[in-house]
């Protein structure tokens, strides 16, 4: 038992070390590239990389509306370089207490070849008006790639009372 137990152990060394057929490592063989086929009619439209959107039961495919508004004050963008992009870190004050859901939206009116624009808003509650600014500040951020920011040379965010800029 032991003889062939021995026999068994140094017979699968041999097999690991070698590049024989036996060798269960070598099984599958190398890799190889193989070419992929491209819809020419999608070509730039969509990343590859991301998967295509299922049906589930827990997501409609309905778009959803988003009922915010802008925040009173913007009181500070930062634009914070990233290795692949930049992200835009944008401030504001609302002028009620609790505001929620804020998000950065492009303005397309004010976009143009080397300006980005964006709308603060935020969905408001019918909170307290007379509260400190802590409770009424809030802070959204978008993240920017190289390609986004090819040509940018102003950002502009605009709240209901004001707007500020960063150039380069």
């Amino acid at each position: 038992m032991k003889k062939t137990l021995s026999v068994v152990i140094v017979a699968g060394l041999v097999l690991a070390g070698c590049s024989s057929g036996w060798n269960p490592v070598n099984w599958f063989g190398q890799s190889e590239s193989v070419p992929v086929a491209v819809d020419a009619s999608a070509t730039g439209t969509a990343n590859p990389l991301i998967p295509a959107r299922r049906a589930s039961i827990f997501r409609s495919d309905t778009a959803e509306s988003y009922l915010g508004s802008p925040i009173e004050t913007i009181s500070e963008l930062l634009i914070e370089r990233r290795p692949g992009g930049a992200v835009i870190r944008v401030t504001g004050t609302s002028n009620r207490a609790g505001p929620f859901e804020v998000r950065l939206i492009p303005d397309a009116a004010q976009t143009d070849g080397d300006t980005l624009a964006y709308t603060m808003n935020a969905l408001q509650s019918a909170g307290p008006v007379n509260v400190n600014a802590g409770a009424r500040s809030v802070t959204a951020a978008v993240w920017l790639t190289e390609q986004d920011l090819f040509g940018i040379r102003e950002v502009r965010v605009a709240g209901r009372t004001n707007v500020l800029v960063s150039r380069r």
